[in-house]
């Protein structure tokens, strides 16, 4: 039988005791292998979108209104040791800085061999090799040093292609990436895409990338969601929504896409 991978129904969140859903009625469905990015400004909904998939919403955040759907199963009704054999193996997470999210005065290694030995049991000299394995096919080439090195000797770059390594482990059937080129320079933002490109394609992986840059949404995206104010403006695939947009709002998002060389990429 048919199943999508992940299936979004009229999803409303809210925060604590606000008046107004910080996100409403949102939909979405994600199939194998396929890339869906969300943009919008900042405040539209985005993270809070992946937050839900993962059950991480902060503070008094709460699914009010809808379901999600992983494989059939959902997520919702899912137990905490459910969505700890869940997360980190099945549908992992990349942040906008890896960087912050690691322990600063652990070395890469000793955190990443706690990070496998708590999704499988096995040894710790087992678990370094797949660490340092994982970084190799991360395109960090003296693995071995990056293990052994502290997040503060590692450049940006660095640092997001070790958090993407961790994500990719155990080869997760959705990756949710939160601005994961932000915090980048130019040229390090064009290898990470490349790198996510490499992922789908080689792992089968599915992305839900959330993004300020429609630019790269539109080189790297099946399918795009505009959001704003915690709303779907637009949707659908790539080429309907960039060479035919509806709502205004895609219209100014588009514009302001500057020329390059009297070219658009947009």
């Amino acid at each position: 039988m048919y199943m999508d991978l992940l299936n979004m129904k009229d999803i409303t969140v809210h925060y604590g005791k606000e008046q107004e859903a910080s996100v409403k009625n949102f939909n979405l469905t994600l199939q194998p292998g396929e890339i869906i990015a969300l943009v919008g400004e900042s405040g539209s909904g985005k993270t809070t979108i992946l937050r839900s998939i993962l059950g991480l919403l902060p503070g008094k955040g709460n699914v009010e209104q809808g379901d999600i759907f992983f494989q059939g199963t959902s997520l919702l009704s899912l137990d905490p040791k459910q969505w700890k054999d869940l997360r980190g193996t099945e549908i992992s997470m990349i942040f906008q800085d890896s960087g912050a999210m690691i322990n600063p005065i652990r070395t890469i290694g000793d955190q990443f061999v706690e990070y496998i030995r708590t999704h499988k049991k096995v040894g710790k000299k087992e678990a370094w090799k797949k660490g340092a394995d994982m970084l190799a096919k991360m395109h960090l080439h003296d693995a071995e040093r990056v293990m052994k090195s502290y997040p503060f000797q590692l450049s940006g770059g660095m640092r997001q292609r070790v958090g993407i390594a961790m994500a990719m482990t155990f080869q997760p059937k959705i990756l949710l990436a939160d601005e994961p080129t932000s915090a980048l320079d130019v040229t390090t933002q064009a290898q990470i895409v490349r790198q996510f490109m490499e992922i789908r394609d080689l792992y089968h992986t599915a992305i839900i990338m959330v993004t300020h840059n429609i630019a790269m949404a539109a080189y790297m995206a099946d399918q795009l969601i505009v959001m704003r104010n915690g709303r779907i403006t637009e949707s659908g695939k790539k080429e309907d929504v960039i060479k035919n947009p509806k709502s205004e709002y895609t219209k100014n998002l588009l514009a302001c896409v500057p020329d390059i060389g009297g070219k658009r990429y947009v």
